[in-house]
């Protein structure tokens, strides 16, 4: 078995140019909105940059024209004066202005990741969990990290730009005097003066400058085609050379079962970046050649310059300090030229990428967002009802609920059950209106629930997922989902949810850091203590219902005894769904529904769902019967 990628035309350019500058226009305001005063500070920076060595070109051909010429000690000692002021001054502003701007583009690399971690906090769930945009959003990764590709690829480009324009126009205005100072009509090669030689020469210049980055730009078009398998050669290093020997839950089954050699097979069969790999052939061939060819234009170019600017000093027509700065010019002129093609060549290679980064931050949310608020009520009385609900995932064949109807009496323990598969979870997710019915409705005292503003709505639920999540930050703050918080309640959630003995051996009690990814100091908590973590968490947020995803799945049976002989301290006078595969946790519940199929085949108390013997409950009840006397045995 070897590990194939699909061969596409990823970075094969199908702009046109007034689109490839309309999207690079777009990523300048997007990002200069990230980084605020980052760009004029670049620009400054860049015009400094590009003018500055045209005063050492200028001063340096002064210098050797006195030297060469009248010799005259009083000048040529203000010109070396000149000359070191004006270097050190040079060298001063630079230190200032690079300092001023690595200070704010520093956090260029971290504001460019927050534009997508806004997109995300701003999508629709339902948006959010469909693949394809995880798969987006993957690329655009990917291509950033191989080769900085897309968005963040702005600054650089901004930059080369505007050093590129001042360094012509600069080159330009001291170029100028090459092809108007005459050699005497009596000197040879006098043909020079006239309008069609300094145009043919011109023309020449241009072309060649124009050449040497277009045939870098093209070399460099292969290297960015081969963006899809670059990446993926990416995926497969991370993976199996990072990821796979040094994750926590990875590493001690490759000891255990010795798996490094697998690891190292799959990555041999990777050959995106070794010799013999397409882009090395591409490297060695037609990309080379490119590239081989761009950098052997520039010094006919110079050759050509050297040739002209010295056959116009021996027929007299400057001397040898206008030499110096004919040359500087020209081949500044060059470079300038040289650099805003190449740009402009990089522009059209990151085009590809950046439509995939707008094709993911301009994906639309689907979901209506209502404007009612949700009635804040003392007595909590709220009564939410499922009408007909029908639900299919995104691309999905089949339906994952399938005209589901029920109604949440007030205060009531109601217990969801069934197999993997059966519809629990997207029962869960769409009363959360994490995403919304295909058909049906889902009412909130009598009104459906998407006319509600999106927030607001969400307020009224405190939830325990299965698959949820604690930050590395401290305990305090997991708990209340916040900086600042009420320390009592915090405790007294946490002594509710079974975690009060824990809580009281930690070193920094609630300012204790959870895992160490942030502070030495901070604690490893097993599964089930996380666990009460969040489910201190949901009791914090104080919503009218609560729902515990498996809440006790990592728990012993002990523990998860002592939760459930409390549940009802715990919840009060809220309205709880539980969900669980575990039958016999959910005989202390009011009502308890039975899923399979997508659709709620049972309704009702644990003895009268038990009492019917064809049921889907009496079914699952009697295949986990023989462990529950096992798990009221270590209880007890």
């Amino acid at each position: 078995m070897s590990l194939k990628i699909k061969k596409t035309k990823t970075g094969e350019n199908k702009f046109i140019w007034k689109q490839i500058f309309q999207m690079h226009i777009r990523a300048f305001r997007i990002m200069n909105g990230y980084c605020p005063g980052m760009f004029p500070l670049m620009a400054v920076r860049a015009v400094w940059g590009a003018l500055t060595p045209y005063i050492g070109i200028w001063l340096s051909a002064q210098l050797i024209g006195e030297l060469s010429g009248a010799r005259r000690m009083e000048e040529i000692r203000e010109l070396v004066l000149l000359s070191l002021c004006s270097a050190i001054g040079i060298a001063v502003v630079g230190a200032l202005l690079d300092r001023w701007q690595n200070v704010l583009s520093s956090t260029y690399w971290l504001n460019g990741r927050k534009l997508y971690i806004d997109k995300m906090r701003g999508m629709d769930y339902s948006l959010f969990d469909e693949q394809e945009t995880k798969d987006r959003y993957s690329q655009i990764n990917q291509a950033q990290n191989w080769s900085g590709w897309g968005i963040g690829r702005i600054n650089g480009q901004f930059t080369n730009i505007i050093s590129a324009v001042i360094r012509i126009l600069g080159a330009v205005v001291l170029s100028v005097g090459l092809f108007t100072q005459k050699i005497p009509a009596d000197y040879p090669y006098a043909f020079l003066n006239s309008p069609l030689a300094a145009v043919t020469v011109i023309a020449l210049l241009l072309l060649l400058t124009f050449l040497a980055p277009a045939c870098s730009a093209k070399g460099s078009s292969y290297w960015a085609q081969s963006g899809e398998e670059a990446t993926f050669g990416n995926r497969v290093f991370t993976f199996f050379g990072w990821s796979a020997v040094y994750e926590r839950h990875r590493k001690v089954d490759q000891r255990m079962y010795a798996q490094f050699p697998m690891i190292r097979y799959y990555m041999d069969q990777n050959k995106s970046f070794i010799c013999g790999g397409r882009m090395s052939k591409m490297a060695k061939g037609v990309m080379g050649r490119w590239h081989a060819l761009g950098g052997l234009l520039p010094q006919l170019f110079t050759g050509i310059v050297y040739l002209f600017v010295c056959v116009k000093a021996w027929a007299g027509a400057f001397g040898v300090g206008d030499v110096t700065q004919y040359i500087g010019a020209i081949s500044a002129l060059c470079g300038g030229v040289s650099s805003l093609v190449q740009t402009l060549g990089d522009m059209r290679n990151n085009a590809p990428y950046l439509e995939k980064c707008y094709e993911y931050l301009d994906l639309p949310n689907p979901m209506y967002q209502g404007s009612l608020t949700t009635e804040k009520r003392a007595d909590r009385k709220y009564e939410v009802e499922f009408r007909n609900v029908t639900f299919r995932y995104p691309n999905a064949k089949t339906d994952s609920l399938k005209n589901v109807s029920v109604k949440f009496r007030i205060g009531e323990r109601l217990a969801v059950v069934g197999q993997n598969g059966s519809g629990k979870t997207t029962f869960i997710k769409l009363l959360c209106r994490l995403y919304d019915p295909t058909e049906g409705e889902i009412l909130l005292n009598g009104i459906d629930i998407r006319k509600y503003k999106y927030d607001d709505y969400m307020k009224i639920f405190s939830v325990v997922f299965q698959d949820f999540s604690l930050l590395s930050f401290p305990l305090g703050e997991n708990v209340a989902a916040g900086k600042t918080y009420d320390a009592a309640r915090v405790r007294d959630c946490l002594e509710k949810a079974g975690f009060g003995e824990r809580l009281a051996a930690m070193p920094a009690g609630l300012d204790t850091y959870l895992y160490k990814d942030f502070k030495d100091t901070g604690v490893e908590v097993s599964g089930g203590e996380a666990q009460k973590i969040a489910l201190a968490r949901a009791l914090y947020r104080d919503a009218p219902f609560i729902i515990l995803d498996e809440p006790t799945a990592a728990l012993d049976p002990i523990a998860e005894a002592e939760i459930y002989s409390h549940f009802n301290d715990i919840v009060g006078d809220k309205t709880a769904i539980y969900i669980s595969h575990r039958l016999s946790s959910c005989r202390f519940c009011d009502e308890i529904m039975v899923f399979d199929g997508g659709t709620i085949v049972g309704q009702g108390t644990h003895e009268e769902l038990l009492s019917d013997e064809n049921g889907k409950y009496h079914e699952l009840w009697f295949a986990q019967a023989q462990y529950y006397d096992k798990e009221e045995e270590k209880v007890g």
